[in-house]
């Protein structure tokens, strides 16, 4: 295991991801797999080689979250393929850990309405979350 995939945290898998590669014209949606200070890792349905500059989106809160990075590894899984990706800047860490925070309460929200049959708002979910699990949130 690679340095940056140990600082990867593991948080809801079910998250979508968009991104596109600098070297290929096209855009891709997928699933974001984990977070963490240095990056992220994604599923993709296509291998994207490693070295690939890449610019990422997750489009589950606003303003939509975006960063520039470098695929660091790319490895199969099945039907699909792990990519991580490494961010660099102050800014971009902050970025990542305000969307690590969305996806944990967008996932509250779903088990809430699995669970319990609780419809959420984005808000209401997100004083749950604060008040159960903020502090011991990761820092």
């Amino acid at each position: 295991m690679s340095p940056i995939e140990r600082q990867f945290l593991r948080h809801p898998s079910d998250m979508p991801i968009s991104y596109s590669l600098r070297e290929v014209v096209a855009d891709h949606s997928d699933y974001l797999r984990n977070i963490g200070e240095g990056g992220l890792c994604f599923r993709s349905r296509i291998a994207i080689m490693p070295g690939t500059g890449i610019h990422i989106e997750i489009p589950i809160a606003e303003p939509v979250f975006e960063a520039e990075g470098i695929v660091v590894w790319c490895r199969e899984g099945g039907d699909s393929y792990e990519v991580g990706v490494r961010f660099e800047g102050i800014d971009v860490e902050y970025g990542l850990r305000m969307v690590e925070q969305v996806c944990h309460i967008e996932h509250y929200r779903r088990e809430m309405l699995e669970r319990e049959g609780r419809a959420l708002s984005g808000e209401e979910a997100a004083m749950e979350w604060i008040q159960k699990y903020a502090e011991r949130f990761p820092h």
